[in-house]
């Protein structure tokens, strides 16, 4: 198993003698599009300052790329590409000089690299306009354009899809998703939107008030819906709990539901034919990321 590109240890924050993050621990795979999802004032953007060096840990510590921000933060920070709220652009500027302008500040940046997170976000054919004709969406792809132009190995986005309309956070999506396939880039995105997040993420760190209250799998390693329970309808429910009593079923009318991932259907689909129950159906019981949140979150928290 591959080092995680982030590892949050701990991070605490306390300002004025208030506690807005606790003890956050949490370890981010490489190669992710990962959600950091929590009502409005939670701490998620508190989270991410303290992850791109804008604001300081009161304790704990924060990894990139095996890096920590408070003892090596340039290291650490030059594995790193953020837009925090919302990204800066000139607007009297085209685009293309906008990143052209970004690019001097950083070293060993090409224009051929200019030229492929241009084609990377899909600006192409509007990168030599002035940003003041962009729509907010067509900004937003500048600004991930802008913070991938020195390679990161993590981009960092805060709330990207506020103000977007629904053509625009499709296509947000989209290159996010293609990001991490094509480049490798591990993407941290932080929003309230469960439907979005759902369709975006591969994994989703829940917060509230603070505190991480759980981490999900929504996709598997091929990309597909990862999925925890599975419903077997059988013919006798009773005889079907007594067979899989090692597995702590729970029945539902004529179904038994059993938590575990897809390697053990099949292993369970023989435990009850031996035990002489007849299995009508199998399938997956995916319960949508809003039934989840809303079951584990519901009061607001503090940014």
């Amino acid at each position: 198993m591959s080092e995680p590109i982030v590892r949050l240890m701990g991070v605490t924050k306390v300002i004025s003698s208030r506690t807005i993050v606790h003890d956050l621990t949490l370890d981010i795979p490489a190669g992710q599009v990962f959600g950091f999802l929590g009502p409005n004032g939670a701490g998620k953007t508190t989270t991410i300052r303290m992850m791109v060096g804008l604001m300081s840990i009161s304790k704990g510590d924060i990894l990139i790329g095996g890096h920590s921000i408070r003892k090596n933060y340039e290291q650490a920070s030059s594995l790193i590409g953020a837009i925090v709220e919302n990204p800066e652009m000139y607007k009297f500027l085209t685009g293309y000089k906008n990143l052209v302008h970004y690019a001097r500040m950083m070293p060993g940046i090409t224009e051929q690299r200019i030229h492929e997170v241009v084609e990377l976000v899909g600006l192409k054919d509007r990168i030599h306009d002035k940003v003041r004709t962009y729509s907010l969406g067509m900004r937003q792809r500048l600004g991930v354009a802008q913070a991938l132009l020195h390679r990161p190995k993590l981009l960092i986005l805060d709330e990207p899809t506020n103000g977007l309309d629904p053509q625009g956070i499709r296509e947000l999506r989209d290159y996010l998703r293609r990001l991490s396939r094509e480049e490798g880039t591990t993407v941290f995105v932080s929003s309230h939107l469960l439907s979005e997040m759902e369709l975006m993420c591969d994994m989703v760190g829940i917060i509230q008030q603070g505190r991480l209250v759980d981490i999900r799998q929504l996709r598997t390693s091929e990309g597909g819906r990862a999925f925890e329970e599975t419903a077997y309808e059988v013919h006798d429910p009773s005889l079907a709990a007594r067979v899989l009593a090692a597995h702590h079923p729970q029945i539902k009318e004529n179904r038994i539901i059993i938590r575990g991932d897809r390697e053990r259907i099949a292993d369970i689909n023989a435990e009850l034919v031996q035990g002489g129950v007849r299995v009508y159906s199998i399938q997956p019981v995916t319960t949508s990321l809003e039934d989840q949140f809303l079951q584990m979150t519901g009061s607001e928290g503090h940014d």
